[in-house]
């Protein structure tokens, strides 16, 4: 049986010798949600279900090593810093994200998931913190998401809208209304990097007294716009 909105998620055990497809695992600083500016851990996956049109991991689509969950929880742990975010890609789209996320939790890491609207969040094991990226029209991907998801949501957990256009920015105000998300995690807005204004979106949301937190993306301010691993 699904969990409610107000019962833990389902906890999936997968045996952990199964191989994750990793782009990367690597040491920034945080530069999107309410954890930016903290130092943290990346855990890339490859592959994606979506194509966004302004997607800035396109590489992360194929490719990657395959490499065992203790392999890259003792990477991890190497690097000595205690928030990781598992990324992607789309990270759900391996079934071995959800032993692995269990893992870092067992070693007392604090875990983050950014993840799209289209994958079943049901299966995240309880303590992680979801970043779940509703995709609006301009993304060209508004069709998958799954709406299932938003009763799944917990206090600790953030919704990300990054809006590429006005259509983009009325679509995510409407969500916000509708879902009465900003009563169920935090909520968040930022530009699609070079789509949009930064300034527009602020003073609309002003305007409009919208209960959601504005972003950049901190990471394409310190470095260039196309820099990896940052």
């Amino acid at each position: 049986m699904r969990p409610s909105a107000d019962s833990p998620r389902l906890v999936v055990h997968i045996p952990p010798d199964e191989r994750l497809r990793v782009i990367e695992v690597y040491t920034s600083v945080q530069g999107e949600s309410t954890f930016a500016g903290l130092p943290c851990v990346f855990v890339r996956l490859a592959g994606c279900n979506l194509r966004c049109t302004w997607c800035d991991s396109e590489w992360t689509f194929r490719g990657g090593e395959h490499r065992s969950i203790d392999d890259v929880v003792a990477e991890v742990g190497a690097a000595g810093v205690n928030l990781v975010e598992v990324t992607g890609g789309e990270p759900l789209v391996h079934r071995q994200a959800i032993p692995l996320m269990e893992r870092l939790l067992a070693r007392g890491h604090t875990v983050l998931l950014e993840t799209s609207g289209s994958r079943d969040i049901a299966p995240v094991p309880d303590g992680v913190h979801v970043i779940l990226d509703l995709k609006p029209p301009d993304s060209g991907e508004v069709e998958a998401n799954l709406w299932s998801n938003v009763a799944l949501l917990q206090p600790g957990d953030e919704v990300k809208f990054v809006l590429a256009s006005r259509r983009d920015y009325e679509w995510a105000r409407a969500i916000v209304e509708e879902h009465r998300l900003a009563e169920r995690c935090h909520v968040l807005f930022s530009t699609a990097f070079g789509l949009l204004e930064a300034a527009h979106v602020v003073a609309w949301m002003l305007a409009d007294h919208v209960p959601a937190r504005f972003q950049l993306q901190m990471h394409k301010v310190i470095w260039p716009p196309t820099a990896r691993r940052v």
